[in-house]
């Protein structure tokens, strides 16, 4: 009879544990978490604390007594081990109810210790009304410190998913909300164009937006606190520090296990650390970055899920193992929503793949269907096979399916191509006939086939102004007042077949429109007269958008 040992819940040591019983009835399982819950809904956490989750039970998914009479799985909370022998194969527990300390053995052993909020450098970041938060232990400080002090203003320091979610659900409570950002962007799994429409719609929801900036240091002033940062100073009541997290890896490095030089746990596609008797899973762990195949830490539930499962019925001798993360994720502030899967433009460039995007402007249910909007687009795919490599959605009803859709295509490695065939559910309340995955498959097939060339919002500052090519604007007058680019002359698309001859010939020419629909239909206008035309990808909209920023 197997006996594993497993240090840590939630999504990946509770995941673990209950397969592990499913797949071997007679293995002793023993479960070690140095907190009082197993397993818990991490991501739920600011939605608690703004009062959208009411019931803080509710966020409890097992209860340790639950979890042990249903799976038969020894539970030990409040247990924290504190020492790894990979040699004897055992551990050293430490009970915080009595202050025991005692060994346990093991056969086969499972790590899924998570990751930790970095902490901040400013000086004062522990002062009083300063939090961070990862567990339901520190929202009950953060509820208990609202119910007792009533605070009216929040500063919130990061702008990833957590520092978001916070700034949402701190406005929702009432709050006023400053978010300071040290990057220039929110949401760094965007690329910066895409960012832009977040930081365009938080500004409108009364959200106060500090980018590049860096907080240096938090002092007591009468009744609340002030804090120091680059563009100055702001008085608050309260502080969440949502910088970032990092592996939880110290009991791993302690017990020589492979580390990266970022303190992830190196593991193999099985997901064993470099001690074949001892796997790893979650946050703390080094995946391989689906897309690029490079070694990536991407802390999110869903492969935190996967990976336990992995080394369950690995463990019990199935030929399974993990083909890694390509980071698909969603996040709500407000009503807007913003969903991303495989690899953004930086990622892209970084690694120096041979890639091209387009950007789409597209409703998320037929437009004479009441109650769309639209959504922004961008979808990366490999140049010369067309092979989708990623894809990143900011916009309202819809995006969710639209980046599932995607997701899936990055993993099976679907093609634009692939793309353009799929035939997906339709009605009026729901989609187009023409859905927007349907049409990034277009866009991207349009490109390389050669039938329009495109530039993009960051060439626009480089297009000569010396006559040497032709700036046109085929928008109507009305959307041409409300703003324009310097330069572009302006021939409606409706009236261009017309006037065509106001264009000299032997010049190239650069098109826009508003979201780059019309400005397509007018470069094969134009191309099947003999002009070489260039169409600015995601038109003026994306130009204001990343401009104006």
């Amino acid at each position: 009879m197997a006996k594993i040992l497993i240090i840590g819940g939630v999504a990946g040591g509770a995941t673990a544990a209950a397969r592990l019983r499913r797949m071997d009835e007679q293995a002793e399982i023993i479960l070690f978490e140095k907190d009082e819950h197993i397993s818990f809904a991490n991501c739920g956490l600011p939605y608690h604390i703004g009062g959208v989750i009411a019931r803080r039970d509710a966020l409890l998914m097992q209860t340790p007594e639950r979890f042990q009479a249903r799976f038969h799985v020894d539970v030990r909370v409040r247990s924290e081990v504190i020492a790894i022998d990979p040699a004897g194969k055992t551990v050293t527990v430490r009970s915080h109810e009595t202050g025991e300390v005692y060994e346990e053995s093991y056969d086969k052993l499972i790590l899924s210790p998570g990751s930790r909020p970095i902490g901040s450098h400013a000086a004062g970041a522990d002062a009083a009304g300063v939090f961070t938060l990862r567990n339901l232990a520190d929202t009950d400080r953060i509820m208990d410190y609202m119910h007792q002090r009533q605070p009216k203003r929040a500063v919130v320091v990061g702008g990833g998913y957590i520092g978001l979610e916070m700034a949402e659900n701190l406005m929702e409570a009432g709050l006023a909300v400053e978010l300071i950002q040290r990057s220039n962007q929110v949401m760094n799994p965007l690329d910066y164009d895409m960012a832009c429409d977040v930081h365009h719609y938080v500004h409108r929801k009364g959200l106060g937006l500090h980018l590049n900036s860096e907080v240096t240091a938090i002092a007591p002033q009468d009744e609340g606190l002030r804090l120091t940062f680059t563009q100055g100073e702001l008085a608050t009541d309260m502080v969440i520090f949502a910088i970032g997290v990092e592996p939880d890896s110290r009991l791993a490095a302690m017990a020589g296990l492979d580390c990266n030089e970022k303190g992830g746990i190196v593991v193999d596609r099985f997901m064993r650390t470099s001690n074949a008797d001892i796997y790893a899973v979650g946050d703390a762990v080094v995946v391989r970055d689906f897309v690029t195949g490079q070694p990536a830490l991407i802390p999110l539930a869903g492969p935190a899920n996967k990976q336990a499962r992995i080394v369950a019925d690995h463990i019990c001798g199935a030929d399974v193992s993990y083909a890694g993360t390509q980071g698909s994720s969603i996040l709500k502030i407000f009503d807007l929503v913003i969903a991303t899967t495989g690899i953004n433009e930086k990622t892209a460039k970084r690694q120096g793949l041979d890639y091209d995007k387009v950007f789409a402007w597209l409703a998320g249910h037929a437009s004479y269907y009441p109650g769309t909007q639209s959504m922004s687009m961008k979808v990366l795919f490999e140049k010369g096979s067309g092979k989708i490599l990623g894809a990143q959605i900011v916009g309202f009803d819809g995006v969710d399916k639209r980046c599932d859709l995607l997701a899936m295509a990055v993993r099976l490695g679907l093609t634009a191509a692939d793309l353009t065939q799929l035939e997906l559910c339709y009605a009026p309340p729901f989609g187009s006939a023409k859905d927007p995955v349907n049409v990034a498959g277009y866009m991207i097939e349009n490109v390389r086939g050669g039938l329009v060339r495109q530039f993009h919002w960051h060439d626009v500052a480089g297009l000569p102004q010396d006559g040497s090519v032709t700036l046109l604007d085929v928008r109507t007058g009305g959307e041409r007042q409300a703003g324009s680019i310097a330069g572009f002359a302006h021939i409606p698309v409706d009236e261009l077949r017309k006037r065509i001859g106001e264009l000299p010939e032997g010049k190239p020419v650069f098109v826009h429109c508003q979201s780059g629909v019309r400005s397509y239909l007018a470069c094969r206008i134009l191309a099947q007269k003999g002009y070489e035309c260039y169409n600015l990808a995601g038109g003026y909209r994306l130009y204001e958008s990343v401009t104006k920023a």
